[in-house]
């Protein structure tokens, strides 16, 4: 329980090789996850290279610790393997829908925080990288990924060279819903931003991007509406190439 309430995202690493004896724990912990129909729809991409991480990272936005992180793995939905499973036992399944894109990303989500927690476990710190998503296609190519192999996270790996301080979060009462959902008023809401509005590390993230408050650097410049547009019809058009139909 200590372990898991003390988590810290790492985003600087030691140039120290994490043995193969510890990556196969990690790997080993990754797969016993829950997952649909234990069908292991999923598949991780293993990438320590140095020109092949230096290829990734532009597509990971040029975030320092693809490059510095001796370790970075790209976890995938995986239809491929499964599919030929059925094809060389004469039958057939079609995964290319909606229903099993999200068991998919279900079940490789499951699996990449068992690997973090194990990771941690080992005294390894671990930083989830969204960007996978955004630039899906591009990656893809660079793996050499076959169709129906979706990249869905990734993360970098290593041991930390800085500890910071934990991230905040919102207080239980701001996600938890006893028996019926309870809709938020504009007092509840409030309240429950209260904190992580005056933090100062929110106050400087605010004044940093010239904005009058925490929510508006969220949905204004990190989050903005034109790059979700733009990321999401690059992903949905790309599915569409891959045969997924919705």
């Amino acid at each position: 329980m200590e372990l898991l309430k003390s988590h810290r995202t790492i985003r600087k690493y030691l140039p120290k090789t994490i043995p193969e004896d510890i990556l196969n724990e990690l790997l080993e912990s990754g797969i016993q996850a829950s997952n649909t129909g234990n069908m292991q729809l999923y598949s991780i991409l293993i990438t320590r290279n140095e020109e092949k991480k230096a290829l990734l990272a532009p597509l990971h936005f040029n975030q320092p610790m693809v490059l510095a992180a001796p370790l970075l793995l790209t976890i995938c939905l995986d239809m491929n393997r499964f599919s030929k499973w059925c094809k060389i036992n004469h039958t057939y399944t079609d995964f290319s829908n909606l229903l099993w894109l999200l068991n998919g990303i279900i079940d490789s989500a499951i699996l990449t925080q068992n690997i973090c927690v194990a990771a941690e476990n080992e005294g390894l710190g671990i930083c989830y990288l969204g960007t996978a998503l955004y630039n899906a296609p591009e990656i893809s190519t660079i793996l050499s990924l076959p169709s129906g192999v979706i990249p869905i996270t990734a993360l970098t790996i290593g041991y930390p060279e800085i500890v910071p301080e934990k991230t905040d979060r919102l207080p239980l009462e701001a996600v938890i819903h006893d028996e019926e959902y309870r809709d938020y008023s504009d007092d509840s809401i409030s309240r429950i931003y209260r904190e992580k509005e005056n933090l100062e590390s929110s106050k400087q993230f605010v004044k940093d991007n010239v904005k009058e408050n925490l929510a508006q650097v969220y949905a204004e410049v990190r989050y903005k509406s034109t790059d979700n547009v733009f990321f999401s019809k690059k992903l949905v058009d790309w599915l569409s190439d891959q045969g997924f139909g919705f």
